[in-house]
């Protein structure tokens, strides 16, 4: 069996101007490690909504993904979409 690939995208509850896109198999455990202060990158904003989560079909197209939300083009195309 294949993992999914997901690409995530969240909202600081505290911060609302604060997102983060990351990569995951697993949605629902992945925010909880955000919630919970085990993300170095997330944790001074907790705690975090979901915004968005899409899965690919692939792992090559979701990591490519993700780095693009990460860019300053895919910040402003994820504000747009799905902010």
């Amino acid at each position: 069996m294949v993992a999914k690939a997901l690409v995530y995208v969240l909202r600081s509850v505290t911060h609302p101007d604060r997102y983060y896109a990351g990569l995951t198999s697993n949605v629902a455990a992945r925010l909880e490690t955000h919630n919970s202060g085990g993300s170095v990158h997330t944790m001074h904003n907790r705690p975090w909504e979901l915004v968005v989560s899409l899965e690919f079909s692939s792992a090559d197209s979701a990591v490519a993904f993700e780095r693009y939300l990460k860019s300053g083009s895919g910040r402003a195309f994820a504000k747009r979409h799905f902010i």
